[in-house]
């Protein structure tokens, strides 16, 4: 059976066995342990890995090498926005304490390396697997190839260990790192991560505080109700909302019905005994007005609150409104019936608050009907419609251009030094990445697209690299022997520990916030999962993002220099 598949499929047509790898990785990747996973990556590693060995088919490496680029620049259009941000000096500390982890994690896989005598294949596959950075495994290989002194043969089976090293230590790796910042840490200092974190979001404004937030969400609702209440009748709608606005409420009159038609909409127009109006709010501050003591009983129309809404992506570029807090901006006369959903700053999510300040190139989610959240866009900056068409000139453009300033290389010491093509096409992903952060009115990849690239990217890449490392797998373990996954274990512990105590006793980071830093910092997705579980929040993730970005960036480049050093 072994030998038709070979022979009749697989040597022919290599591109099938890829697919049949990736397929089986992702579902192997699904096992899982609460929030800790294997993951699609190293499911695809592992598969390519097992079947390289019994099948022993070799895929062309053009085809590895264009996935890889392809999910590196996506990598660097994915972070830019935060690694350039955090250049500044509000997310300086959290650079800082990424750039400790990731300086301590090299030096700790160099030194074992060093140690116990590994060739730069395992002592790059050490460092990505213990460091949970499956970037560095293509940037090791690209390095090794570029070594001066080296065979074509050996070169090839250094690169082939750089998946042994990796294999064997990621696993291991993934869940020290979760378990020691989700658990061990909190027990040890004696930290009710939970309490912590409850306590941090409401310095950070509580949802009481801004009726716009809930834990980062709020519920718009709308309702409609029969005018009773005789103190309504002869009221305009602006009399009615302005009073609701000096309780401390959000509630609009968005339509009114009246003998049977719905009259248009007039700021000025005096309610009447008997007319249906339309309620928008928030449901707390309706829960809290109880609108059929104050308006009258409920009614079902259809019509009336079904005109059209809309969800509205808007990109602050006005002058007059940069600056200002949300808090001013709710106060705005274009903003009545227009609510803020979401805040987007350097690409990602923003958990703002009421005295968080518009910056140019934000971008707001307005949600509310859309006769008056589309005046409400323009007066904040320019509307973005959401397209899932994505710029393909612009992401051809980035890879090339990366390519190219990758391809030049400096000798030092005999030794070429260079970016490489795919460190090139990381670099570019980084500025173009961070320009489409910043002006967010071209070079649109929407999410699947990025998903695409990266995730599928990587998976495809790793997948061949397993395959072609598959024959030599059994031979390079036996050769590394249990000292890799031992000394493996102690890298991922060893800057983890020396980040917490510099974080905890130097910079006096908040130990929700700490812990968030150091999954970043590490790059350890399943770290960062287990810790909002245990936390019951959110707020770890406000300390993850910008040393994520740091940390992809610096481990995905140490895969390069940790072979350099080795040589």
């Amino acid at each position: 059976m072994i030998d038709f598949l070979v022979r009749d499929i697989f040597k022919p047509h290599p591109e099938l066995l890829v697919f049949l790898v990736v397929a089986l990785g992702f579902l192997v990747g699904k096992i899982h342990y609460k929030t800790i996973a294997l993951g699609a990556v190293t499911g695809c590693l592992v598969m390519g890995l097992l079947f390289g060995a019994q099948l022993k088919v070799p895929v062309n490496g053009t085809v590895k090498d264009l996935f890889f680029i392809m999910f590196l620049f996506a990598l660097g259009y994915k972070v830019g926005p935060q690694f350039f941000r955090g250049l500044k000096k509000d997310g300086l500390p959290q650079v800082v304490n990424a750039v400790v982890v990731c300086v301590t994690g090299l030096l700790v896989a160099w030194g074992f390396a060093a140690m116990l005598g590994y060739g730069p294949g395992l002592t790059a596959g050490l460092m990505s697997g213990s460091l949970t950075q499956s970037a560095a495994i293509g940037v090791a290989q690209d390095a090794i190839g570029t070594l001066p002194g080296i065979s074509a043969g050996d070169a090839k089976n250094e690169e082939n260990l750089v998946a042994v090293g990796y294999a064997v230590t990621y696993p291991l790796g993934t869940i020290l790192c979760a378990m020691l910042l989700a658990n061990v840490l909190p027990r040890l200092y004696r930290r009710n991560l939970a309490k912590e974190s409850a306590d941090l979001a409401k310095e950070m404004d509580a949802p009481n505080d801004n009726p716009d937030l809930g834990g980062g969400y709020y519920e718009v609702v709308l309702r409609a109700y029969r005018v009773e209440r005789p103190d309504l009748v002869g009221r305009t709608i602006e009399d009615f909302e302005n009073q609701q606005k000096e309780l401390g409420r959000r509630i609009y009159l968005t339509q009114v019905r009246r003998d049977g038609q719905i009259l248009e909409h007039s700021q000025s127009l005096a309610l009447q005994q008997g007319d249906v109006v339309a309620l928008s709010a928030l449901r707390g501050d309706l829960v809290d007005y109880d609108a059929r003591t104050h308006v009258g009983g409920e009614a079902d129309d259809v019509e009336l609150l079904g005109y059209q809404t809309e969800h509205l992506h808007v990109v602050a570029s006005e002058k007059a409104q940069l600056g200002k807090t949300i808090a001013d901006l709710r106060r705005e006369p274009f903003m009545v019936g227009v609510y803020v959903d979401k805040l987007y700053r350097s690409g990602s999510e923003f958990p703002y608050r009421l005295s968080t300040q518009l910056e140019r190139g934000d971008t707001l989610i307005l949600t509310g009907p859309k006769r008056l959240v589309d005046p409400a866009g323009k007066e904040i900056g320019k509307p973005v419609p959401t397209s899932f068409a994505t710029d393909m000139i612009w992401v051809g453009l980035g890879i090339f251009l990366g390519g190219c300033i990758g391809i030049p290389a400096l000798t030092m010491g005999g030794v070429p030094i260079s970016l490489s093509t795919s460190g090139g096409g990381l670099i570019m992903g980084l500025v173009f990445g961070y320009l489409r952060g910043k002006y967010p009115t071209f070079g649109n990849v929407p999410p699947g697209a990025q998903w695409l690239m990266d995730t599928l990217g990587l998976c495809m890449f790793v997948a061949i690299v397993g395959i072609n490392a598959g024959p030599s797998f059994t031979s390079g373990l036996s050769t590394a022997g249990w000292g890799l996954l031992v000394f493996g274990a102690v890298t991922t512990v060893i800057p983890l520990v020396v980040g917490f105590l510099f974080g905890h006793y130097v910079q006096k980071i908040r130990f929700p916030i700490l812990m968030g830093v150091l999954a970043g910092g590490q790059t350890t997705t399943a770290a960062i999962g287990a810790l909002n579980e245990n936390a019951k929040s959110q707020i770890p993730t406000l300390g993850y993002t910008i040393p994520y970005a740091i940390g992809n960036v610096l481990l995905t480049i140490w895969g390069a220099v940790i072979v350099l050093l080795h040589h």
